[in-house]
């Protein structure tokens, strides 16, 4: 392979998993137009259009696709091979940002502390505040390392590893009217919801479902976190539908009431996600396998033997 065509591959596997010349090019220490220049001397040599524009991104062919599934692999050897990169933690002083909500930071954050403390001191962790669309843009442009939530876009650019499901149990007052039986469908559209959305929108799991029946329900009012919730259901008419990974937390459950949703719901996936970027690089692995066995671990353990659960089945 002549020198040339091995540097066009450097850059074309910097274009793919950054998903933007502006990004490969800070990546590579290279100039824009420069980068620009490389693309057209691939699409003579390769003779494809190799990358169509996409809003602020860009999206590969089916050729740059297939090129890439061949080449990833042995560039990202090469690469590590020359840069020689390791991870010590016992040594290293670096910092990594995580996208997440304030469930998964109650949830393992004084564990992951704990770890880092006793095999890592010179890392530091940071909780930034996840939603699923900017939180998939964060992963792209490299304004955070993880993220740890739904799913719902699939590129070739994120990697992702599947944590938990969990499905919704309905949460009221525990003097609420509905309260202490089994609600009907009737019921559960005519009443008052909250919903805790990270995105902002007004839909959740639930109403995907009712949307396949041809329902709706009334969103009363929204809150971008769980912290809250169980006092505003304490202190108003509002019910809600939340995943049974928080209704096993004594806390929550204090003066509320839990039953069943009136109708069946796939539960919701939960994932560790990180850019293709990262897919070998060791100090992301080693904070990854962390974050992953502690999740884990405390689902279990909050599934099995919480003393206020309902002691759902964990599989």
């Amino acid at each position: 392979m002549k020198t040339q065509e091995l540097q066009l591959l450097y850059i074309f596997d910097a274009i793919m998993t950054e998903r933007s010349v502006t990004r490969a090019a800070d990546r590579l220490a290279m100039t824009q137009p420069a980068v620009s220049n490389a693309i057209s001397r691939m699409r003579q040599i390769w003779n494809d259009p190799l990358f169509v524009r996409k809003g602020r991104n860009i999206e590969p062919t089916s050729y740059a696709l297939s090129l890439w599934d061949q080449v990833g692999d042995p560039m990202f050897a090469l690469t590590n091979a020359v840069s020689a990169t390791q991870f010590d933690p016992a040594s290293a002083r670096r910092t990594f940002r995580i996208a997440v909500t304030d469930v998964i930071v109650e949830m393992i954050w004084r564990q992951l502390i704990d770890l880092l403390e006793r095999e890592a001191p010179g890392v530091d962790v940071h909780a930034v505040p996840y939603t699923p669309e900017g939180s998939y843009d964060d992963l792209r442009s490299a304004h955070v390392d993880l993220a740890i939530g739904v799913l719902n876009q699939h590129d070739y650019s994120l990697r992702s590893t599947w944590l938990l499901d969990s499905g919704f149990v309905l949460a009221m007052r525990a003097d609420h009217p509905l309260a202490g039986r089994q609600i009907t469908m009737e019921e559960f559209l005519e009443a008052r919801h909250l919903l805790v959305t990270m995105s902002g929108d007004a839909h959740g799991s639930v109403d995907s479902y009712l949307d396949q029946k041809g329902q709706s329900r009334r969103i009363a009012a929204t809150m971008n976190h769980f912290a809250s919730v169980p006092q505003v259901l304490r202190e108003s008419n509002l019910i809600a539908a939340v995943p049974e990974l928080i209704s096993q937390d004594c806390g929550f459950v204090d003066g509320l009431w839990m039953g069943e949703l009136p109708f069946d719901v796939d539960p919701t996936s939960l994932y560790l996600i990180w850019h293709a970027r990262h897919d070998r690089e060791p100090g992301i692995i080693w904070i990854r396998n962390h974050i992953e066995r502690l999740l884990q671990a405390r689902w279990h353990d909050i599934m099995t033997n919480s003393p206020c659960g309902r002691h759902l089945k964990a599989v």
